[in-house]
């Protein structure tokens, strides 16, 4: 339990790395006349992945729950997978990358790396999705995976993608 605990302590300050990365590039996109759209779901956003973390450790530590080594060492797999891929788009994307929608104009999509593929719009939130799910799971944290995936789905496709492809469709306009 402890070596989870560890582990998604880790996650968090990577999480603190992605916030650091992020005001640095939202101050960047702002000096160059940046728009930010969809800031009203943003707090939600960040309290979904907050509690994605403590909600593993609070249903690992308060329900017991046991390592599986058939379960447990694939979803930790599949997790650091998502931390590389998600570190592969933040690379893709530069300056350009944020945890906010900001929108230079002038500047243009992305078309490289993993946006390269025209049907893979929105890789960042393949991987954050499958993160939702892989890394509770790496301690059977079943109920926390659940609710994850669930919150995360309404999340996106109710606010934040609609946002980010209005936003985005603004660039080619």
């Amino acid at each position: 339990m402890y070596l989870y605990l560890v582990f998604i302590l880790l996650t968090g300050g990577e999480r603190l790395a992605e916030v650091i990365v992020s005001t640095r590039n939202a101050r960047w996109a702002f000096a160059r006349a940046g728009v930010e759209s969809g800031r009203s779901h943003f707090p939600w956003m960040v309290a979904l992945h907050f509690g994605l973390l403590l909600g593993a450790l609070a249903e690992v530590f308060l329900l017991h729950r046991q390592f599986l080594p058939a379960l447990g060492w694939p979803m930790l797999a599949i997790a650091l997978l998502c931390q590389a891929g998600r570190w592969w788009i933040i690379a893709t994307l530069g300056h350009q990358w944020n945890t906010r929608v900001i929108v230079v104009p002038g500047l243009g999509r992305v078309e490289r790396g993993p946006y390269r593929f025209a049907w893979l719009r929105h890789p960042n939130y393949i991987v954050v999705a499958v993160e939702g799910i892989a890394l509770p799971l790496v301690y059977t944290a079943w109920i926390t995976a659940i609710a994850f995936t669930v919150l995360n789905a309404i999340l996106l496709l109710s606010f934040r993608i609609p946002a980010e492809n209005k936003a985005l469709k603004a660039l080619t306009q």
